[in-house]
């Protein structure tokens, strides 16, 4: 998906909701929400993607012992295993969602979905080719409308208005 998505837990996110919000690009929650892999409890494994999304996106070892033991995680240790990013009261949770969504959508579209890309490949293949194709989605982004009025629009001391071209 070349749109940045966030999720918001505000609960039990466990077996495949753990999933979708570890598909999800940032994650927040409220001092409420609960993590998990139980599957092994069922006799499954994980199987949209939560052995190797938890493990990318926390610790090799953390995710191992989550998902072999299907112990729940509280809030505030998915935010300092990496989890999430921010735990927030129940009350401003979505605010705070929306809150980001809209500085994310204030940007170029298109600078936005070739950093959403070239991050997305960070933890993946050859860090030389990603180098390579990160200076190549740079390199074409000086090209676009919107890198012209971005860089107008900051030599001139003013917000820049992008088209997504």
């Amino acid at each position: 998906m070349r749109k940045p998505s966030i999720a918001a837990v505000n609960g039990f996110a466990l077996g495949g909701g753990c999933e979708i919000a570890l598909a999800c690009d940032i994650r927040l929650c409220s001092e409420k929400a609960v993590f998990g892999q139980p599957e092994v409890k069922l006799g499954i494994m994980p199987g949209w993607g939560g052995t190797q999304r938890l493990a990318r996106t926390t610790s090799l070892g953390f995710a191992k012992e989550v998902i072999l033991t299907g112990r729940n995680v509280p809030a505030e240790e998915a935010y300092r295993r990496g989890l999430v990013q921010a735990i927030h009261p129940q009350a401003e949770l979505v605010p705070k969602a929306m809150e980001m969504a809209a500085q994310i959508a204030s940007m170029s579209p298109v600078a936005i979905s070739y950093a959403k890309e070239a991050t997305n490949r960070a933890l993946h293949g050859d860090l030389g080719a990603n180098f390579v194709h990160e200076a190549d989605l740079f390199a074409i982004l000086f090209s676009t409308v919107d890198a012209k009025e971005g860089l107008n629009a900051f030599t001139e001391k003013r917000r820049a208005t992008f088209i997504g071209k």
